[in-house]
């Protein structure tokens, strides 16, 4: 797990700064620590606050993060919220409804993970995790139910959409499997 290659390594200082105010009851605040300190060097593609809102951002990081000054994470300047409501409230009942109920901080983390998916790149990437072996760590441990359905390594932003299109029984791929179909590549497989 190597965060990305900076001059001055700011980026990994302040993870080790969060790491160091982590409560360290829960996997869940490595993810957070990378994606935190990723988002407060203007990388990725979450929001203000993760897209959380100032007072739930503030509550994650109390329980989270008791002994971290919020101050010490408002540096960069961070895109507008997405205006995708619709699509956000459907991803995050997707989401919600497919938790694995260990933590309430999985409220958070479907919250940020919508606001991910807002972007144009892989969803690790956008959500400032370092690696995709993170973001399948997190689905696997936060949200069991979906991520036990992703058997073929779909690319994990894809396999959610696709999965809310089933939800709503809208069915976009061209062929009757997804072996078949001419974007295979692009959605399954390895992520660079």
């Amino acid at each position: 797990m190597t965060p990305p290659v900076l001059a001055n390594d700011t980026i990994e200082t302040l993870h080790a700064q969060l790491t160091r105010a982590a409560r360290q009851e829960s996997p869940i605040e490595e993810i957070l620590a990378q994606i935190l300190a990723t988002w407060a060097y203007g990388k990725g593609v979450l929001p203000e606050w993760l897209g959380l809102g100032e007072l739930e951002f503030r509550r994650m990081l109390q329980h989270h993060f008791p002994t971290l000054e919020p101050r010490t994470l408002t540096r960069a300047e961070h895109p507008p919220k997405a205006e995708h409501q619709e699509e956000m409230a459907d991803l995050r009942k997707l989401l919600l409804k497919n938790r694995s109920h260990i933590t309430d901080s999985e409220h958070w983390l479907a919250d940020i993970l919508v606001s991910g998916c807002m972007g144009s790149d892989h969803l690790w990437q956008d959500l400032g995790l370092w690696n995709r072996a993170e973001l399948t760590k997190l689905m696997e441990d936060y949200f069991t139910p979906l991520a036990t359905l992703n058997t073929k390594n779909m690319k994990w932003k894809k396999f959610l959409y696709k999965r809310l299109c089933e939800t709503e029984g809208i069915y976009t791929c061209r062929a009757p499997s997804c072996e078949a179909c001419a974007d295979y590549a692009n959605c399954f497989g390895p992520e660079e």
